[in-house]
């Protein structure tokens, strides 16, 4: 029986994990990797009841599957949001959690600043107005929808830590009147060194031109938009979310689209990913869909594998993680 330490990866999205198998080769560890997203949770526990430490992407990581496990010093989730882990069943089995919220959070902010400006500059509707131009042979613009300059409107930032303070610090030099920001959490400390001020949720929905969210997911924040709060919005108004899919009840937010209760939406995440072709937004005109890539370039592609090796040495060597959601355990 080998006496070497053992790290499990349940899935990854990369092309291949050559690099981490050579950094682990270098440090006498076995290295194991399954793709079980999807797969029973007997299979998940099979592949990780005896690791050492595991890296989990989006496999669903039960109270079942941690309560197999044996020797398990660290679980590292692969990713900034870690809802798909159980973290009550860690802290209860004394397992540290760890996980990456800084790896993409420049991305993030990005994707969302690009939603707002194709909300607002309507740019998937201007393409189809050019392919339908160039196939009738004249310019026809009767099919695009009302635009307004954002200088001078409102943007409503609902949760501002690590990506929804990158997103104000982008934004604030783009002539909106007034920015607003939603987040109850920030302490003082934060808000003095932002230079901000905090409004309520309903402030923020009633005025905003373009509302983004930006806050994690939990029971306080699920279905945070929903038809309560999209009635408080703008007929103007548009919705940006590229945080967790169920902040918004999407059904709600169809219909919302549907009668032009608001402007229109631009959705990075999804309830189910990847969304069934029955998903609720798919085909709306003024929904801009794009495929949970916020999270993606190829800087924090790497960044993240360069965390979690760093955080997997210090598994190792007994230290805690870089970032811990149960800090309790340590």
């Amino acid at each position: 029986m080998s006496n070497r330490p053992k790290v499990v990866v349940t899935d990854y999205i990369e092309p291949d994990l050559d690099w981490e198998a050579a950094e682990m080769e270098k440090r006498g560890v076995e290295f194991v990797t399954h793709q079980l997203k999807f797969r029973p949770e007997r299979e998940v526990i099979a592949a990780v009841k005896d690791a050492d430490i595991i890296v989990v992407n989006m496999v669903q990581f039960t109270a079942g599957v941690i309560g197999s496990l044996v020797n398990c010093r660290r679980i590292i989730r692969h990713g900034a949001g870690y809802d798909n882990i159980d973290a009550a069943a860690c802290t209860a089995k004394g397992i540290p959690l760890a996980y990456c919220p800084d790896y993409c959070m420049d991305e993030v902010a990005e994707q969302a600043i690009a939603l707002i400006f194709a909300c607002a500059r309507q740019v998937p509707q201007s393409r189809k107005i050019l392919d339908d131009s160039i196939a009738n042979g004249r310019w026809d613009f009767t099919p695009l929808a009302k635009c307004y300059r954002m200088a001078g409107k409102v943007l409503g930032i609902v949760g501002c830590g690590r990506i929804g303070s990158r997103v104000y610090r982008k934004m604030e030099y783009f002539g909106f009147k007034e920015i607003l920001i939603c987040d109850p959490y920030l302490p003082q400390r934060r808000l003095d060194r932002l230079g901000i001020s905090t409004v309520p949720l309903e402030r923020v929905l009633h005025e905003a031109d373009f509302v983004t969210i930006h806050t994690p997911l939990n029971e306080e924040t699920r279905h945070l938009v929903n038809r309560r709060t999209l009635a408080m919005m703008k007929p103007t108004a548009y919705l940006v979310n590229t945080s967790r899919g169920p902040m918004v009840a999407v059904e709600a937010l169809a219909e919302a689209l549907r009668e032009k209760q608001i402007a229109g939406a631009g959705i990075d995440v999804y309830d189910k990913e990847p969304p069934e072709d029955t998903y609720p937004l798919q085909g709306l005109d003024n929904a801009i869909l794009t495929p949970h890539l916020s999270w993606y370039s190829e800087d924090a592609a790497w960044k993240i594998r360069t965390d979690i090796v760093e955080d997997i040495d210090l598994a190792l060597a007994g230290k805690p993680p870089r970032w811990c959601v149960n800090k309790e355990v340590l």
